[in-house]
C-alpha cells in the first residue's frame, strides 16, 4: 500500500512538472482562491476588508497600465503631427521672410539712389539753371590695371559729342571719347592714355597731368628743378582749348602726384558739359 502511495505521489509530481498540467493547475488554483475569497467576503469576515482593498488597488494599477497605450498613443500621434505642422509653418515663414527681405533691400537701394540724385540736384543750383549740362547715369565701370573708363546712359540722341568734358559735381573726371546712339564711353583722368594741361600754386605753375592707371595721376613737364609741395589744388589750365580753365581736379601729395577730388570707383551720376567739344583723341 505504501509503495502504491509513493508511486501515486511520484506520478502526481511528475504530472505537475509538465507545462500543460502546470497551466491547468494554475488556472484551477486561481479559481479555487477566487471562490474562497468570494465566500469569505460574502460572510463579511473583518480581515477581508484590507485584503479586498489590496486586491482592488492591484486591479486598478493593472487596468491603468493596460490602458496606458490607448491613452498615450493618440497624444503622441497628435504631438508628432503638430511637430510636422510647426516645421511646415516655419519653412513657409522663412520663405515669406526672405521675400520681404528682398523687397526691403530693393526699397533701400532705390531710396539710397534717390537720395544720391537729390543731393546732386539740390547741391548744385547752377546745374538747374544751365541748359548746357546734362545729367547721366554710370552704367558700367570698365576698369583694368591701366585703362580706366566708364559707360554712361547718354549718347548722340541726347546731343553728346566726342571730346565733351565730364564732371562729378564741379570736379573734372574725364571726357567723352566714344559715342553711341544711347550711350557713350568716358575716358577718366587716371587712364594711361589721359594727358591734360594743368596749373597750380600761387605762381601759376604749368604742367601736364598724366594718367598712370593708378588712383593718382602724376605731374610732368614741370619747370626744371621744381619741387611739388603737398596740399596744393590743381586746376585745368585751358591751354589745350578742350577744357575750360579753372575746373578743379585734385590736390598734390608729398610724392609729387595728384589725389583726385572725385573717386572714380564711386561714381553713380555724372554731368556732361554740352558747350565744349574736341574731335581729337587723347
Amino acid at each position: 500500500m505504501s509503495s502504491s502511495r509513493d508511486d501515486f505521489g511520484i506520478a502526481f509530481r511528475s504530472a505537475l512538472l509538465q507545462r500543460g498540467a502546470a497551466q491547468k493547475f494554475s488556472l484551477v488554483s486561481l479559481i479555487f482562491i477566487a471562490i474562497i475569497v468570494f465566500i469569505l467576503d460574502v460572510y463579511g469576515f473583518a480581515f477581508m476588508k484590507p485584503i479586498r482593498s489590496i486586491i482592488n488597488d492591484g486591479i486598478y494599477r493593472v487596468s491603468l497600465v493596460a490602458s496606458s497605450p490607448s491613452r498615450i498613443l493618440p497624444k503622441a500621434t497628435a504631438s508628432v503631427s503638430n511637430l510636422f505642422n510647426l516645421k511646415n509653418e516655419n519653412e513657409n515663414l522663412k520663405k515669406a521672410l526672405e521675400v520681404y527681405k528682398q523687397k526691403e533691400l530693393s526699397v533701400e537701394y532705390l531710396t539710397n539712389q534717390n537720395k544720391n540724385l537729390r543731393k546732386i540736384l539740390e547741391s548744385e543750383e547752377s546745374f538747374l539753371k544751365k541748359e548746357n549740362m546734362i545729367l547721366s547715369k554710370v552704367l558700367i565701370d570698365k576698369s583694368s590695371p591701366y585703362l580706366k573708363s566708364i559707360i554712361i546712359n547718354r549718347g548722340s540722341k541726347s546731343g553728346i559729342l566726342k571730346g565733351m568734358p565730364v564732371m562729378d559735381k564741379d570736379y573734372l573726371i574725364g571726357r567723352v571719347v566714344e559715342i553711341n546712339y544711347l550711350s557713350s564711353r568716358v575716358l577718366l583722368l587716371n587712364d594711361l592714355n589721359s594727358r591734360i594741361p594743368v596749373t597750380f600754386g600761387e605762381e601759376g605753375v604749368q604742367g601736364i597731368l598724366k594718367g598712370n592707371g593708378g588712383s593718382k595721376p602724376v605731374l610732368e613737364y614741370l619747370p626744371e628743378g621744381y619741387t611739388v609741395e603737398e596740399g596744393i589744388d590743381v586746376f585745368t589750365s585751358g591751354k589745350d582749348g578742350i577744357f575750360m580753365p579753372g575746373s578743379p581736379i585734385g590736390v598734390t601729395t608729398s610724392e609729387g602726384d595728384v589725389k583726385l577730388f572725385s573717386e572714380s570707383s564711386q561714381l553713380s551720376f555724372v554731368k556732361v558739359d554740352l558747350t565744349q567739344q574736341n574731335e581729337e583723341a587723347f
